[in-house]
């Protein structure tokens, strides 16, 4: 992997041709090689690239290498969605009056009015109110297809905060999911869904339970495993 040396640091780096682009990006994670992407250049040209962006690259290297409390996020944090961790960015914006919380597709942006770092605690809220809204656009539309797949049908869904459980089926059959459910893997949120809606017919998890949902998802057991090693929610 090519280096260059800048001043007392090394900057080691790897190339991803991406012919979409029309210029070139750099992107920094902690614990990982710079990420320089854009249209197919040579070895030289790349270094030259590096080399113009790396008192710059120099500058987030440090601070995204800071050592990290896992209960302050900075940025390199990773916050989770859908079974995956994000490089998190947190700008200092004094001109705010409580924090924002941004999602791009390939990563979280903070907008903090405290400085450049953040309690989780302090942030759960607007993760969670992601959550909230992502559970609503994409969750909800998963509800009505395994309905259509399953046969199984509730009398509504929700999204709901609980105690400690990712989800639960009421006596009225009003399926109920708690946001974080969006921290889950796609798959494993499936499972979650058909599980609810298995308890639309048997109530407990008896053997019958059990032979309806592998009706539905033969391969629930390594959804199941994936669900109870997850760090939030002790049942379903």
């Amino acid at each position: 992997m090519p280096v260059l040396q800048y001043g007392q640091s090394i900057i080691e780096w790897r190339f991803q041709a991406d012919a979409k682009l029309k210029r070139h990006y750099v992107t920094v994670e902690r614990g990982q090689p710079v990420l320089l992407r854009g249209p197919m250049v040579d070895a030289t040209e790349q270094e030259a690239l590096v080399r113009r962006r790396a008192r710059w690259i120099r500058d987030k290297l440090a601070l995204v290498n800071l050592p990290q409390s896992p209960d302050v996020i900075t940025t390199g944090s990773r916050l989770r969605y859908c079974g995956r961790t994000y490089f998190t960015e947190v700008r200092h914006c004094p001109e705010l009056t409580r924090p924002q919380l941004t999602f791009t597709a390939s990563r979280f942006i903070v907008e903090n009015p405290d400085g450049l770092a953040i309690q989780f605690d302090g942030l759960m809220p607007w993760l969670e109110q992601f959550y909230h809204e992502r559970a609503h656009e994409k969750l909800l539309v998963r509800v009505r297809h395994w309905e259509r797949q399953t046969g199984l049908h509730a009398r509504g869904a929700r999204i709901r905060h609980f105690q400690s459980r990712w989800a639960s089926c009421n006596a009225q059959n009003v399926l109920e999911f708690h946001p974080r459910v969006m921290e889950l893997p796609a798959s494993v949120q499936d499972y979650v869904i058909v599980h609810e809606l298995c308890h639309t017919s048997e109530k407990n998890h008896t053997k019958a339970f059990w032979a309806l949902v592998a009706r539905h998802m033969p391969d629930w057991q390594r959804q199941h495993e994936v669900l109870e090693r997850a760090v939030f929610g002790d049942a379903i």
